[in-house]
């Protein structure tokens, strides 16, 4: 509970995605947060603090200050904006000596955005760098907005004159800078467009779009119109609460089956075991981001400790071994393709490693004719919502199934042919 004495901006936190400021009796900004909920986030530094700075933190707060943005993205952007200004004392030692991460548009004909640690972001390393935004408290976050925003700005790391196209360029998320498909001042008006809205000048961004399909639309360029249209309407509707949930709202410890909210349509990470008789047993993971498969994350594992048809077993190693891996964004929900035996291993991998992502998973049904929705541990509220889209999941499920597929008969083919395969 927040105490009475502090003063608090509008006397309410409002439940919108924002930044909030702590500032101590001398009106100085000591701490700077982002929040998909401000009322809820702010709350938690005094019901449940988390790190050593934070209870003597709130000791000195007097005062709470708030911006509130659209969404969950644009405040991870003002959150950096802000702690570069103000440099608050309990953002630095939060981080415990380790270094906050910076993005950093390279100076180049073709520019690159690309992330780099601050002990790596030296003056002569600067250099390389057009413009550096940061700093961000959370590389994960980061790394999510990045690669969110990349389906309105769509850039690329590659590098020009390539024989084959990358395989960003087929998903439309690099324009192809590496078959020099794309012009250089086309693509540097992108990064520009990029670089004002990690900036915070999103709105100036969609006035210019505005006046771009007018005119296009006079020109009667059409396609090029619908185009600016639909980068228009992404902006307008991004769905990016997967940006902060992980890195800030999660530690709230609330279980699953106490109303947790999931967007189904953020992250979902399905999971399904292959083998035949034991033999050659491999997992995939598969991840769908905004209904739609996100192909460059997909990730595929042999199974190295089981021995025989044990898909529980196979499940644990696989799911042990993918949250070893921080530098991969966590989903908003897990997906099993199995009933209840392999969603409780999945709950129990869950507990030990202390993660709190909903699982759920996916039978045919005693038929094979349907798709039923196993839950066990989520609220009634996330069960029923899964059923209510039984079919995204169900296509969740599919991808995993064939993922496997083709890598368990690659794996099963090499072994015949007594190659190694290493996962």
């Amino acid at each position: 509970m927040i105490p009475p004495f502090i003063r608090i901006k509008n006397n309410e936190l409002p439940s919108s995605p924002g930044v909030y400021l702590m500032k101590d009796k001398n009106k100085k900004v000591i701490y700077v947060g982002k929040a998909v909920s401000l009322n809820r986030r702010v709350r938690q530094h005094f019901d449940r603090p988390h790190g050593p700075q934070i209870p003597e933190m709130t000791r000195q707060v007097v005062e709470i200050d708030y911006i509130e943005k659209p969404t969950a993205l644009e405040a991870l952007v003002l959150e950096a904006n802000l702690i570069k200004h103000f440099w608050p004392k309990y953002n630095v030692l939060q981080k415990d000596n380790k270094s906050f991460m910076y993005l950093g548009i390279t100076d180049e004909d073709f520019p690159r955005p690309l992330l780099v640690r601050g002990t790596d972001l030296d003056d002569e390393t600067a250099k390389k760098y057009k413009v550096v935004f940061g700093p961000y408290t959370s590389s994960r976050s980061l790394k999510a907005a990045l690669d969110l925003v990349r389906k309105a700005f769509p850039w690329s790391t590659c590098i020009p004159g390539q024989k084959r196209a990358c395989f960003y360029h087929h998903l439309k998320l690099c324009p192809g800078v590496c078959v020099d498909a794309v012009d250089k001042k086309v693509y540097q008006k992108t990064i520009r467009d990029l670089t004002r809205f990690f900036e915070g000048k999103k709105e100036d961004i969609l006035k210019d779009y505005q006046k771009q399909m007018v005119k296009l639309s006079k020109e009667r360029k059409y396609e090029e119109a619908g185009e600016i249209r639909n980068k228009v309407y992404f902006l307008e509707h991004i769905q990016d609460v997967a940006v902060l949930k992980r890195d800030d709202e999660l530690v709230d410890k609330i279980r699953p089956g106490e109303g947790m909210v999931v967007n189904l349509f953020g992250r979902i990470e399905g999971y399904d075991i292959s083998n035949i008789s034991g033999t050659s047993q491999v997992a995939s993971m598969v991840v769908f981001e905004s209904g739609a498969p996100a192909k460059a994350e997909y990730r595929k594992f042999k199974i190295k400790t089981v021995e025989g048809p044990n898909d529980v077993a196979s499940l644990r190693e696989t799911l042990m071994r993918r949250f070893k891996h921080d530098e991969w964004r966590m989903p908003d929900l897990i997906l099993i393709d199995g009933g209840l035996p392999q969603v409780h291993a999945a709950e129990e991998v869950m507990h030990h490693l202390n993660i709190q992502i909903p699982v759920v998973g996916i039978a045919k049904g005693a038929q094979r004719k349907r798709n039923d929705i196993i839950c066990s541990q989520v609220s009634i509220e996330l069960c029923e919502l899964c059923r209510k889209y039984v079919d995204l999941l169900a296509q969740v499920r599919d991808e995993a199934h064939r993922f496997a597929i083709t890598f368990h008969r690659s794996v099963r083919s090499k072994a015949f042919l007594g190659k190694k395969v290493d996962r």
